[in-house]
């Protein structure tokens, strides 16, 4: 599975972004997808994950804010972010998960950054 995520881009404190990332494939059969970040100097963390199900889970630094969700017939899942803080600038990757195989799968980031 070939991930693109993109919708990047710099933005105030307050703002709102919206990052999709396409898959190449049906995303109907992927167990888990979802984002992560890295911000310079740190470890990537999760910050979102939708199951096959519907179910998400959220990095208690995003909740509330922050709102994963997916499209399968255009086999894209989205992360909408609002209430930007500085905190939030990092590179996001999109993953997906599929445990039968046992295989992860990265896109390639996009950088969002809030200025403050």
């Amino acid at each position: 599975v070939q991930l693109q995520a993109s919708g990047g881009g710099l933005v105030q404190a307050g703002g709102s972004l919206r990052l999709p990332c396409a898959a190449s494939r049906s995303i109907v059969s992927i167990n888990v997808m979802g984002w992560y970040r890295q911000a310079p100097g740190k470890q990537r963390e999760l910050v979102a994950q939708i199951s096959a199900g519907g179910t998400t889970n959220y990095a208690d630094s995003v909740k509330d804010r922050f709102t994963v969700s997916r499209d399968t017939a255009k086999n894209t899942i989205y992360l909408q972010m609002n209430s930007l803080k500085p905190e939030d600038t990092a590179v996001y990757y999109c993953n997906a998960w599929v445990v039968s195989a046992n295989l992860n799968y990265w896109g390639q980031g996009t950088q969002v950054t809030v200025s403050s």
